[in-house]
């Protein structure tokens, strides 16, 4: 068990600092605004919301690439792992792309979604161009997903890393004004985070293609990058359900994040505080999952079955005692925390009963993140996506519903109706591994 552990955590590590970091620079960008004054930080909430699911939809298509590739690198098929890499970015862009264009031209949704009027005018340029900032967002994480496949996690971590100060010098520039730049307050946070996502794909291209480690790969790209309709077809076999899984997850929190809205900006604005602390916690635990997911996968392509029910057991108990952590820390400094993001005693009062919130269901998300990123690692995707449709969408979020406008407990019987769904999905995707394992374990007794 204390090997397992050490090794999940040896790869978890810097994909948790590199999240992270990703993380801070939205926490970044919303102190930053949030300092001009809570419509701002409302505006931002609202852009979060509604780019929400479109973009975690794209990362989980990317989460497939992980998998696919470990699977092939355990089975030392380096010829698949770089055709696999070449197809995954290019198909991954590809749609990014047109989901980019899509949020541009259907930004006039947000008038239509029940929300403060000036929030929305500022809502609107921001939007726009954290669209287009899923497209380098998208490019760089194809390639992230390749190195963490093949346990070279520190590479993206170091990047984020640079990609923070860089992002902060440019809110500095454009947020506020400075230099002689114009300001453009929260449109000019979209941009500093688009420039930095740009620059980002750049780099992480010129490491792969010239890092010593990948000329494996890189040095048969004649003979293998080639596009195919079959591999296509694998990566989204795969990637389709698990950015369905993701999406359902987000997606939840999304709408749940708009109908607070309907209850005033103070209440929207106190919900992106409370969510961007809980967000940043879980980025630890999805650094755990994807660890999970990429040892499992490599030795699912082994066919070593007791030691993908090791990985399981031990990233599990990893997942639980973080999150047993992270609650007590919320339960802590809940009147402390909300200050970071705003000043306005209503917002940060109402932030701080979110956090308690947020701290009951740490546990149940950590858990459930865990058993997604599990299932993902021996490519069961299709049940899961179902069971975290009918936790969030068909329990969650309807009782959350009933909660918090019925019964006008608005922002808490939102949060009550999250807590609820989390708890569900972690039940569920974690009885489905064990009996995944259960399964495989009598399959090759029969056979043997």
């Amino acid at each position: 068990m204390k090997i397992e552990l050490k090794n999940t955590l040896r790869i978890a590590l810097p994909i948790i600092l590199g999240n992270v970091t990703q993380m801070a620079l939205g926490l970044i960008d919303s102190a930053m605004v949030g300092a001009i004054d809570y419509l701002q930080l409302a505006a931002s909430a609202l852009v979060t919301n509604v780019i929400g699911i479109p973009m975690i939809a794209t990362i989980g298509l990317t989460m497939a690439l992980s998998p696919l590739i470990a699977i092939a690198n355990g089975q030392g098929n380096i010829r698949q792992v770089s055709h696999t890499l070449f197809n995954g970015v290019i198909l991954c862009t590809i749609i990014a792309t047109f989901i980019a264009i899509g949020i541009y031209f259907s930004n006039n949704i947000i008038y239509h979604l029940g929300q403060d009027k000036e929030v929305v005018e500022l809502a609107i340029p921001y939007l726009k161009v954290m669209g287009w900032s899923l497209i380098p967002m998208v490019f760089f994480l194809s390639m992230k997903q390749f190195c963490d496949a093949l346990e070279m996690t520190k590479i993206a971590m170091f990047l984020s890393l640079m990609s923070l100060p860089v992002n902060v010098f440019l809110n500095w520039l454009l947020i506020f004004g400075h230099w002689g730049f114009p300001r453009m307050e929260l449109e000019g946070a979209g941009i500093a985070t688009l420039i930095t996502r740009v620059i980002m794909a750049i780099v992480m291209l010129v490491v792969i293609l010239k890092y010593h480690k990948f000329q494996q790969y890189i040095a048969i790209r004649k003979e293998v990058w080639v596009l195919r309709k079959d591999t296509f077809f694998q990566i989204l076999k795969l990637g389709i359900p698990s950015a369905m899984q993701y999406g359902m997850e987000v997606g939840a929190f999304s709408v749940s994040g708009i109908i607070i809205g309907w209850f005033g900006a103070t209440q929207q604005a106190a919900h992106q505080i409370a969510m961007s602390i809980a967000s940043f916690t879980f980025m630890i635990i999805f650094g755990l999952s994807t660890a999970g997911s990429i040892r499992v996968s490599n030795a699912y392509g082994r066919g070593e079955i007791q030691k993908m029910k090791a990985i399981g057991f031990s990233t599990l108990i990893l997942g639980a005692t973080f999150g047993t952590v992270f609650a007590l820390f919320f339960v802590i400094f809940h009147g402390q925390l909300p200050y970071i993001f705003n000043q306005d005693t209503e917002v940060v009062i109402l932030a701080g009963q979110l956090l308690l919130f947020a701290a009951v269901f740490q546990i149940s998300d950590s858990t459930q993140a865990i058993g997604v990123g599990l299932l993902r690692g021996i490519k069961d995707v299709k049940v899961p996506t179902i069971s975290v449709s009918i936790a969030y969408w068909v329990i969650g979020l309807p009782f959350g519903y009933f909660l918090g406008v019925q019964f006008k407990m608005e922002a808490f019987g939102i949060w009550i109706g999250l807590v609820l769904g989390l708890t569900v999905s972690s039940i569920l995707m974690n009885l489905r591994f064990y009996l995944q394992i259960k399964k495989m374990e009598l399959q090759k007794n029969h056979i043997a």
